[in-house]
């Protein structure tokens, strides 16, 4: 019989992690220890964060085991991905290799087919966001542009929303918690 081989890649993301400093004498060992032997463990004003270069056969499985890794030390928990999978003009632009001029004029429906997804964020703030899959998903089919690094980004924002709903979830009463699980399985 044949033998089915697996293809790893290595997938880099970062996490933000709440709880005791992992880079202490008493934790920098644990984190080695529960299996997290590639990630970088820093902090910048006051987050502290873990950076993953993890080979595994899909991003999601990286991610989610990192998660379970560092969570099976007591007090950590992961808050989210550092990439929220939304981007700005600005990285719009960039990852298309479009001037912000032209993204602008596409977001505005005065240059291409009209219909750009709406931005997550306040239509009318100076500084809005969009979610980097429909972004990709409307170039992809409104204008054949590819936009770099957009694979994932569905599984990135899925991840992130469970995060922030079970950070969440604790702040909330019995009654509150079914409302939102009856959303969610709609």
């Amino acid at each position: 019989m044949g033998q089915r081989l697996v293809t790893m890649t290595t997938h880099t993301f970062t996490l933000i992690i709440d709880g005791p400093d992992l880079q202490s004498d008493e934790l920098i060992d644990d984190v080695y220890e529960v299996g997290c032997d590639d990630a970088l463990i820093g902090r910048a004003d006051g987050i502290q964060y873990a950076d993953f270069d993890r080979e595994a056969n899909s991003f999601q499985y990286a991610v989610l085991s990192a998660v379970a890794e560092l969570e099976s030390i007591a007090g950590i928990n992961v808050v989210r991905l550092a990439d929220a999978g939304l981007v700005s003009m600005a990285d719009i632009a960039a990852r298309t290799g479009r001037t912000r001029e032209s993204v602008r004029l596409l977001i505005a429906g005065e240059r291409g087919p009209g219909g750009f997804p709406p931005p997550v964020t306040d239509p009318r703030s100076r500084y809005r966001l969009w979610r980097s899959a429909e972004v990709a998903a409307w170039l992809r089919e409104n204008l054949n542009t590819l936009l770099n690094d957009a694979a994932e980004d569905h599984v990135r924002a899925a991840i992130n929303a469970s995060l922030e709903l079970r950070h969440h979830r604790a702040h909330l009463n019995d009654a509150e918690r079914s409302d939102l699980r009856a959303l969610v399985d709609s």
